[in-house]
């Protein structure tokens, strides 16, 4: 099994959302968060004084799921949140050891 994590624009997160879908993935959650990578923010200018927005809203979308499904997730992630513009996002991969549901106490495959 497999963690994906993915730092998308907030706007690209219902393309995300339905390629996720047609891919065969059932769970996501989404939180939203603040960052910078390259861009290091911009500034703006508010009633005529200029400042620095160095943490940029994003949103993070995670999903659990089987090793067959990984890249088939990755790229349709990827499809759906680029723009072609700097501050797209990452997309994270890392391994879970193991998923229980709390409710049954299912474990691992049978859980998620």
């Amino acid at each position: 099994m497999k963690k994906i994590e993915a730092i998308i624009k907030p706007f690209k997160l219902d393309d995300v959302k339905e390629a996720l879908a047609e891919v065969g993935i059932q769970g996501i959650t989404v939180s939203e968060v603040r960052g910078f990578g390259r861009q290091k923010g911009h500034t703006e200018l508010y009633r005529g004084a200029e400042y620095v927005v160095d943490f940029l809203p994003k949103l993070k979308v995670e999903v659990v799921l089987s090793d067959e499904l990984v890249e088939r997730a990755i790229k349709a992630i990827e499809q759906a949140a680029r723009t072609g513009r700097i501050g797209d996002g990452k997309i994270f991969v890392t391994p879970v050891e193991s998923v229980i549901r709390i409710r049954t106490g299912e474990r691992d495959a049978n859980a998620l």
